[in-house]
């Protein structure tokens, strides 16, 4: 006997949809990114710009991505948006790779980054506590399981479990780990300013803040003509657009949302702003209590600066100058607190998706069932199976290389259609009209498709744009596979 089927329950407030959409985006990478940023561009100044920058592309994009959401406050968010402004075809090919890497691939790499932090307070958790590793397989080569991936993947699995027990049990994780994350991280930034400045980070940062540089790995730095000086911000903005992400996920579950014509928009505009703000001052933090160039020899956070933070983290090394020794035990928690979060708002998001697209015959059909707790189960079963899968053969860093070309192509995509459906659509109702528009939402195309040009036109970084674009490509066999199957079982 089959399993009885629930029903969407409008469960999700203002208050969780914001906790939603500030917990998908923190996750561990503005513990991290800043570092290869101030390589990169090379000035306190500039590091800012790059952020400044990011946020008014996230910004931008979110108060225009909202007249979209308000149309068509559906369980599907992006994908049914695409589906509306052009075709299933159009649709299919961002939830295809939504499932292979955006999503997936996002969640895969947040679960180890929790599990690598937690070997800081238990280092039992290590990529060199190997559990089991097998030789010589077959096109396959070697293979080691650690403890790291363990624990990521108990993660993933404890996470999914507590999703398909019903949307409530969902965000009662996203609220409570959602706020301590945020208190936390307001925590940390006040000890910086009242307890942790360096005069001598001062002095460095801020004497010459706009001398734009490139630096290598040995600590030579080159300066950077106008040109160059665009082609390093965008190249940089690669870490800050990923840290920013997720923004748009709350789109996915719209059936389940209070008033989701306007809890949507305004939990995008607030929890984008939020995070921008706190992003904002977090780098100016680092700034005020790290030099940052550095020694990559260095011995000490101090010596080694912003620029050369062990493993880039310069999160951790911020907390040690502030703190001390106690610090990098401090930020650990602080990032486990903020990974677990934010996995649990992006796994709770993504499985609405592949249920919206098994809905209209295009993917599995068994992902277009909701359980009895009224959520799709069999879906967000089937996301934790493909990210532990990436979990565990170590894929996940290399797709998140270029996962950004194909993530920000799709918003670009996604927000023409606001003028396509404008056209299509005048008389179509809109409960929310796209602030600016029309200038907003071109700033937000015009910005976001310079930085896809960037991608696909520098020497070292093309080869990633164009793998992004290959597996966008892959997934147009792939659409026609799923409909003339689902075509035949319907006969």
């Amino acid at each position: 006997m089959s399993e009885k089927q629930g029903h969407f329950q409008r469960a999700i407030t203002l208050f969780d949809a914001v906790m939603i959409v500030s917990g998908s985006m923190i996750g561990s990478g503005i513990f991290i990114v800043s570092s290869d940023i101030s390589r990169k561009v090379g000035s306190a100044g500039w590091l800012l710009v790059v952020w400044l920058l990011t946020g008014v592309i996230t910004l931008a994009g979110a108060v225009s991505y909202g007249e979209l959401s308000s149309m068509f406050p559906k369980v599907g968010g992006q994908y049914v948006y695409l589906r509306e402004a052009y075709n299933k075809l159009v649709a299919f090919l961002y939830g295809w790779t939504l499932f292979l890497v955006i999503q997936t691939g996002v969640i895969a790499a947040v679960a180890v980054a929790f599990a690598r932090f937690t070997g800081v307070l238990i280092p039992w958790f290590s990529e060199s506590t190997v559990l089991l590793e097998v030789k010589n397989l077959p096109m396959l080569g070697s293979f080691k399981f650690s403890s790291v991936q363990l624990l990521a993947i108990a993660m993933l699995v404890f996470l999914t479990y507590i999703n398909t027990r019903g949307v409530r049990a969902g965000k009662f994780i996203s609220n409570v780990f959602g706020s301590t994350k945020l208190v936390a991280l307001a925590l940390l930034i006040l000890s910086g300013v009242f307890l942790g400045i360096k005069h001598e980070a001062l002095s460095q940062n801020f004497q010459h803040i706009w001398q734009a540089a490139s630096f290598n790995a040995t600590g030579q730095g080159t300066p950077l003509t106008v040109a160059a000086l665009v082609t390093a911000i965008g190249l940089a903005m690669t870490g800050s657009l990923f840290s920013s992400d997720a923004w748009n996920n709350i789109g996915f579950a719209g059936d389940e949302i209070v008033k989701p014509e306007r809890t949507i928009v305004l939990s995008m505009a607030l929890g984008t702003g939020i995070v921008t703000g706190l992003y904002l001052l977090i780098n100016v933090v680092y700034l005020l209590v790290l030099p940052l160039q550095g020694d990559p020899n260095a011995a000490d956070v101090l010596g080694r600066g912003i620029m050369y933070a062990t493993d880039d983290r310069v999160g951790t090394a911020a907390a040690e100058s502030i703190l001390g020794a106690p610090g990098a035990y401090v930020m650990a928690v602080l990032i486990m607190i903020s990974t677990f979060s934010a996995d649990n708002s992006i796994l709770l998001s993504g499985g609405r998706a592949y249920y919206a697209m098994a809905k209209d015959g295009v993917f599995f059909r068994g992902m277009a069932r909701l359980n009895k707790a009224g959520v799709p189960g069999v879906a967000l079963w089937g996301q934790c199976a493909w990210a532990s899968l990436l979990c565990l053969s170590g894929s996940y860093g290399e797709l998140l290389n270029y996962v950004m070309f194909s993530v920000i192509l799709f918003y670009v995509i996604t927000i023409i259609g606001i003028f396509v459906l404008r056209r299509t659509r005048p008389e179509a109702p809109r409960p929310y009209r796209a602030w600016g528009y029309p200038v907003v939402p071109l700033l937000y195309i015009g910005l976001a498709s310079t930085f896809c040009f960037i991608l696909l036109t520098d020497p070292d970084n093309s080869k990633f744009a164009q793998r992004g674009l290959l597996l966008v490509a892959l997934g147009v066999p792939v659409y026609y596979l799923f409909r003339n199957r689902f075509k035949k079982l319907e006969n």
